[in-house]
């Protein structure tokens, strides 16, 4: 069986929804920032980044990690690539072109996309976005997205979907990277064609699962 290593509200979100929209059954196991912790290491501790136990899974202490079947991966988005390999259907490339389509623009996502997204989320996280810094750094971001988001606007033109016009694991990586970015208000709004596909990725009853065991996870914590 497949075990996710890593908390909803974390990359490992990738990874729970590839398997909700795979139909296979998977072992959850929350282990959560340690930086969320005031003393990850303390006895009694909630499984953390740092604790012994999932360190001997990911030495570099990062979330998500999976095993399937004892081959541990623990980068969130090729986890999710290996996944749509392993069990095939439409997530996964028809051929070899496809498949190649869908690594480039997942590390398309991982190097244009990410390293912007991910400051604007961890900028509202910490309720920074409306410090002059925050703002500035928001504002920077937003800038340095016009160009990737620009090209996948022109190449949702002529289709519905990044890669064979239709759902799939590339659409998933790139949606989730994405999603990062939506609390800035309107930040879609000049790009309809990809504002759209957004919202059909959202729309699917995997994602829409994934969000809700985000939901709960944050209602419990």
């Amino acid at each position: 069986m497949l075990t996710i290593y890593g908390v909803y509200c974390s990359r490992a979100s990738r990874n729970y929804w590839m398997a909700e929209e795979l139909g296979i059954p998977f072992q959850s196991v929350p282990v959560i920032q340690a930086r969320l912790l005031a003393d990850p290491l303390a006895a009694g501790a909630r499984i953390n980044t740092k604790s012994p136990a999932f360190l001997a899974v990911n030495p570099m202490g990062l979330i998500p990690a999976i095993d399937d079947d004892g081959l541990v991966l623990a980068e969130s988005l090729a986890n999710n690539l290996y996944l749509a390999r392993k069990h095939g259907g439409p997530l996964a490339g028809a051929d070899v072109r496809e498949e190649g389509e869908m690594t480039a623009w997942t590390l398309w996502a991982a190097t244009e996309v990410e390293p912007y997204t991910v400051k604007i989320v961890l900028t509202y996280d910490n309720a920074r976005e409306n410090t002059p810094d925050g703002k500035a750094l928001i504002e920077a971001c937003v800038k340095g997205l016009e160009r990737p988001l620009t090209r996948l606007e022109a190449h949702l033109q002529t289709q519905d979907y990044v890669v064979g016009n239709r759902f799939t694991v590339a659409d998933l990586n790139l949606a989730e990277v994405l999603r990062y970015a939506m609390d800035v208000p309107g930040v879609f709004d000049t790009y309809p064609r990809v504002k759209g596909w957004i919202a059909r990725c959202h729309a699917r009853p995997a994602f829409e699962k994934m969000m809700a065991g985000r939901k709960k996870e944050a209602q419990a914590a």
